[in-house]
């Protein structure tokens, strides 16, 4: 079960990395008759059996899916059960450059806890390589311990429980490159000179979150001889970049605009029409049931039916009123009912024009846009996609700084060993203060 298999597929008694959500990762280890129960549905564990590494596994019953993934150290990191705060990708990957790690390098770490930085230097040196960790905290030793060998590189990884900043490291003159992951790293930092070999320069890296323990561990290492001290921040801004269909061009926009005015306008002056028409129509009306059917017989006025009806009585101002509000009404409905022709026909001229003219003017960038706006049927094509990429919102915040160093064998500074020690003592060195920004893509 090592970590980093060369296998295709998914066996028996195998660690895979179940990825549910970008937050929501865990490691598992593939158990006939198991089953993995969440809120993506049930799995059972013979079902992933024979899978190749990143495959998409649907849920028994139907509520989602989770993608099964081959254990790397990135995926570990992210995976991994904390027993203590971690080191991430960003710091990971910044201090194996720095410190010049690579395959065949001998390397130390103090501080294990929950064994992140430990399984990336693994894979780093490889077979011919090595490191050796330390852990003062017994429980959290003996289980990075077994995870080690679970994971098969408890033969590249040696790990000591031992208190360093008291009893120093268990190898002498050996190691190409220090870790220092410690609440009081200046303390190890003698132990340190004493476990870095003195054939070629070497480097140290101490890991601290304050800048108080920065002063301290920069006042260390320039007593201790060390030079080139540097002190970074590494911030992490991660980038989501998503393929997404081409937007139109604002000729097309603009066109569409143009059409939905006029189709607005044209439905206004319809629905003015109507409403002329309509009080029209009711003026006529009333003034049908107001005027009598008189007839030239002498017995009077003789109303609907053959039925004589007498004219109710008015005064004459009430007549004169009436007969100005009628004769209003007239000229108004007169007046109305040559405004929609008169209005409407040539604005319809003149909006059909205008959309024939922006579909023919359209039509030159958009050929498929023209066979939508005259009717006409044509394929779709296939929308052409760009990426673009979106900032998360936050950024994640500071988790340490790292003050690096590096130690020059005696004979290339032309001092011994004690001699170099001694004169440092109260010598400051100028320290280099900067701030790596990492990017990724997800």
């Amino acid at each position: 079960m090592r970590l980093w298999s060369t296998a295709r597929d998914i066996a028996d008694g195998d660690l895979v990395i179940v990825w549910m959500t970008r937050e929501l990762i865990q490691p598992l280890v593939i158990s006939a008759g198991k089953e993995l129960n969440n809120r993506f549905g049930v799995y059972r564990h013979s079902d992933l059996i024979g899978m190749p590494y990143g495959s998409k596994v649907g849920s028994r019953n139907g509520k989602g899916f989770i993608h099964v993934l081959r254990p790397t150290p990135e995926l570990w990191t992210l995976a991994l059960p904390h027993r203590t705060q971690i080191l991430y990708l960003a710091d990971i990957a910044f201090v194996t450059s720095w410190l010049d790690i690579k395959p065949g390098s001998k390397v130390i770490e103090a501080g294990t806890g929950s064994g992140s930085f430990s399984h990336s230097t693994a894979r780093t040196i490889g077979e011919t390589g090595h490191l050796w960790s330390y852990e003062f905290h017994e429980a959290r030793a003996n289980k990075a311990r077994e995870e080690f060998s679970r994971h098969g590189i408890d033969n590249t990884v040696t790990l000591t429980h031992r208190n360093v900043c008291k009893e120093g490291f268990t190898v002498v003159d050996t190691v190409d490159a220090v870790f220092l992951d410690l609440p009081a790293p200046w303390d190890a930092v003698p132990h340190a000179k004493v476990a870095l070999r003195k054939d070629r320069p070497t480097r140290i890296c101490c890991f601290s979150p304050c800048i108080e323990q920065v002063m301290r561990t920069v006042t260390a290492l320039n007593q201790q001889g060390f030079t080139d001290i540097t002190m970074y921040e590494t911030l992490l801004h991660p980038q989501q970049i998503d393929l997404i269909p081409r937007p139109p061009p604002i000729s097309l926009a603009s066109s569409n605009l143009k059409r939905l005015e006029i189709r607005k306008e044209e439905k206004r002056q319809r629905q003015i029409a109507s409403a002329h028409r309509g009080k029209r129509k009711r003026v006529e009306a009333e003034e049908e049931e107001r005027t009598p059917v008189s007839d030239n017989s002498a017995t009077g006025v003789k109303g609907l039916g053959g039925m004589n009806a007498k004219k109710p009585k008015i005064s004459q101002g009430e007549e004169d009123g009436e007969a100005k509000e009628r004769e209003t009404v007239a000229i108004k409905t007169e007046e109305d009912e040559e405004v929609p022709m008169a209005a409407s026909e040539p604005f319809t001229l003149a909006s059909s024009a205008l959309l024939t003219a922006t579909a023919t003017a359209t039509a030159i960038a958009q050929p498929t846009t023209q066979s939508r706006l005259l009717g006409e049927e044509a394929e779709e094509p296939t929308p052409e996609k760009i990426s673009v990429s979106k900032a998360f919102p936050e950024v994640r915040g500071h988790t340490s700084y790292l003050t690096f160093a590096v130690l020059f064998p005696p004979e290339m500074t032309g001092t011994a060993s004690a001699s170099s020690t001694s004169s440092s003592v109260g010598t400051p060195e100028r320290v280099v203060v900067g701030v790596a920004v990492q990017s990724t893509a997800e």
